[in-house]
C-alpha cells in the first residue's frame, strides 16, 4: 500500500487497485471478485477474476446485476456503469495497512432475491466503518433469473454461490485493506438476511465468517420441485425451455422481463404455488440438497451454527410497508383478511383463520391482514432462527425495532426496511427517502441510529451487542426505540400460535395447468 499518495493503492490476489480518500476513510469500489458471469460462464458457479497488470482504478461501483425495476430504484440504485462485470466488491477502511487487523463486516443487500445493488446510495457504509473503526465490505451477487431460477444445466442458488465467492475474496484479500480475515461478520436485511441464514446452513460457507447478523429473515425457501416449476413458468413466458442452453440465448438484461411478467400474475395461481403466489416473487434460495442441503432452521437446530455468534431480529410492523405500497392502508376487507388468514395462518385453512381470530378477537380486518403476513413472512422465521440456534448449542441475541418511521404521516410504523436507513444513516436515499419523506430527521432518530451502529459494530468486534443472549426460559429481547429496553419477548400470543412450526421448504401444490 502506498501511503504517500493521495489515492491509496492495495495489491489484491488478482492485481493492484487504487482507491480514494474520503473523509478519513480509504474507499475502494468495483473490485472484481469473480469473472463476469456471461458467455460460457452464464448460469454457472462463479469463476475467479482474470488478473490484471498495473494498477486498476477502484473509484466507481461495478454495474448492477440485471434486474427488473423496483422500490430501490427510487433514488439511483441502478445508476452507474454498464457492462457485464457485475460481481464486484467494495471496501471502506480506516487504514489499509495489513498490520491493523480490524474487524470486518460484510453487507449482503436484500430485494426479494430479484432486486438489489451494492452501489445503492442507501448502502453507503461510511458511517458504520467510521463509528466502529472497522472495515466494511459490500458486494454484488446475481439476482432474479441469473441468480436463483432453477434450471437444467446450471447449479442451484448461483446467487448464494456468488456470496460464498465474495466471502472467499474477503478471506484471501482483506488483510491488505487493514482487516482481520479471522474476525468476519456477515450482515444483511430481508433477502440479505435470508442469504445470511442460508450461508449458516451451507457447507461451502463454513469457516468464512464467525459472526452473523440477520435483519428480518424471510421464511421463504423453495423446495426443488416448486423452484423448477416456477422456472418453467418463467421460461414459458419467453417461449423457451427451462434450461441454461435455452435461456442463455436471451440477453441478461432482457431476460428480466419474463420474470416480471410471471410475477404480475402469480397471485392467480395459489392453487399451484400456494403461499409464494401472493408474494409476487418467483425467486428464493432452493433447498436443493447440495448447495443448500436443508433449511436454515433444520441446519441450526442440528448444530451447524454452533461456532457462529448470531444476532437476529425484526421490525414490529414489517408488512405494513407492503400494505401501504398496495394502497390498502385502512382499505382491507373482511374477505381479503379471511383469504390471507386461511393461506398463511399456522395450520392453514379454517384452522389458521380461527387461530388468529380467537387469539386477537378485537382486531379488525386490516390488523389481521397485516399481522398474519408479518408473522408468517418475517417475525416468526426470525424468532425461530434464534431458537434453532440455541437448540443447536449456539448463541443468539434477539432484537425488535419498534420505533415508527416518521414518513407518510407516521402511518407506516416500524415497517419493513426501516432498519436500513437507521443503521447506515442514509435517511434520504432509497427506502429512506420514502420512510423519512416529508419528515425532519430528528435528534431522536440520529440517537437511535448511532445506538444501532454501536451495537452492531460492538458485536462484530467482541461478540457482545450490549444485551443478553436469548434463551427459551426468559426469552429476553432488545427493544430498539427512543427509549431502549431489554424485556421478555413482546408478542407471546403470536409466538405461541407458531410454536412447533418449522418453516419447511415451500411445496409445489399441483402439477398441471401451467400458467
Amino acid at each position: 500500500m502506498t501511503t504517500a499518495e493521495a489515492e491509496p493503492v492495495v495489491r489484491t490476489a488478482a492485481g493492484a487497485v487504487r482507491g480514494r480518500r474520503e473523509e478519513g476513510l480509504a474507499v475502494f469500489r468495483g473490485i472484481p471478485f469473480a469473472a463476469p458471469p456471461v458467455g460460457p460462464a452464464r448460469f454457472q458457479a462463479p469463476l475467479p477474476p482474470q488478473p490484471w497488470e498495473g494498477v486498476r482504478d477502484a473509484h466507481a461501483f461495478g454495474p448492477p446485476p440485471p434486474q427488473e425495476p423496483g422500490i430501490q430504484g427510487r433514488r439511483g440504485t441502478l445508476d452507474g456503469p454498464t457492462g457485464d462485470d457485475w460481481l464486484t466488491v467494495n471496501v471502506w477502511t480506516p487504514d489499509p495497512e495489513p498490520a491493523k487487523a480490524r474487524p470486518v463486516m460484510v453487507w449482503i443487500y436484500g430485494g426479494a432475491y430479484k432486486l438489489g445493488h451494492a452501489g445503492s446510495p442507501g448502502y453507503d457504509a461510511q458511517h458504520i466503518a467510521r463509528a466502529g473503526d472497522l472495515v466494511v465490505v459490500s458486494f454484488n451477487y446475481r439476482v432474479g433469473i441469473e441468480g436463483f431460477a432453477r434450471m437444467d444445466g446450471a447449479p442451484a442458488n448461483r446467487g448464494l454461490l456468488d456470496q460464498v465467492a465474495a466471502l472467499k475474496w474477503v478471506r484471501d484479500n482483506i488483510a491488505e485493506f487493514g482487516g482481520d480475515p479471522g474476525r468476519v461478520t456477515v450482515f444483511g436485511e430481508s433477502a440479505g438476511a435470508g442469504s445470511v441464514a442460508a450461508l449458516l446452513a451451507m457447507p461451502t460457507a463454513r469457516g468464512l465468517f464467525g459472526r452473523a447478523i440477520a435483519q428480518s429473515v424471510p421464511g421463504t425457501y423453495f423446495s426443488d420441485e416448486l423452484a423448477r416449476d416456477l422456472a418453467a413458468a418463467i421460461a414459458a413466458e419467453a417461449g423457451l425451455r427451462p434450461t441454461a442452453t435455452d435461456l442463455a440465448t436471451v440477453d441478461p438484461r432482457e431476460l428480466t422481463e419474463p420474470g416480471a411478467a410471471l410475477a404480475a400474475k402469480m397471485g392467480e395461481r395459489v392453487d399451484r404455488w400456494g403461499k409464494v403466489a401472493p408474494t409476487v416473487t418467483p425467486f428464493s434460495p432452493v433447498v436443493d440438497g447440495e448447495v443448500l442441503p436443508v433449511t436454515p432452521w433444520q441446519a441450526l437446530a442440528a448444530g451447524a451454527g454452533r461456532d457462529v455468534e448470531l444476532i437476529v431480529g425484526h421490525n414490529a410492523q414489517e408488512y405494513r410497508l407492503f400494505v401501504a405500497l398496495a394502497g390498502l392502508l385502512d382499505e382491507v376487507t373482511e374477505e381479503q383478511a379471511t383469504g390471507v388468514l386461511r393461506l398463511f395462518g399456522p395450520g392453514g385453512g379454517e384452522a389458521g383463520e380461527r387461530a388468529y381470530r380467537e387469539a386477537f378477537p378485537d382486531a379488525g380486518p386490516g390488523e389481521l391482514f397485516e399481522r398474519v403476513q408479518s408473522d408468517w413472512l418475517f417475525h416468526m422465521p426470525s424468532l425461530h432462527l434464534a431458537e434453532a440456534q440455541v437448540a443447536g448449542g449456539g448463541r443468539a441475541h434477539v432484537y425488535e425495532l419498534t420505533w415508527p418511521a416518521p414518513g407518510m404521516g407516521g402511518s407506516l410504523g416500524a415497517c419493513h426496511g426501516l432498519d436500513i436507513p437507521l443503521l447506515f444513516g442514509t435517511y434520504d436515499a432509497d427506502l429512506g427517502s420514502l420512510l423519512f419523506a416529508g419528515a425532519q430527521v430528528t435528534e431522536e432518530a440520529r440517537t437511535l441510529s448511532a445506538r444501532m451502529r454501536a451495537s452492531w459494530t460492538a458485536f462484530a468486534r467482541t461478540g457482545d451487542p450490549g444485551w443478553p443472549a436469548y434463551d427459551t426460559g426468559q426469552r429476553l429481547v432488545q427493544i430498539l426505540d427512543a427509549e431502549p429496553e431489554v424485556r421478555p419477548h413482546r408478542d407471546e400470543t403470536a409466538r405461541r400460535l407458531w410454536e412447533g412450526h418449522d418453516f419447511p421448504p415451500l411445496p409445489l401444490l399441483a402439477r398441471q395447468g401451467l400458467a
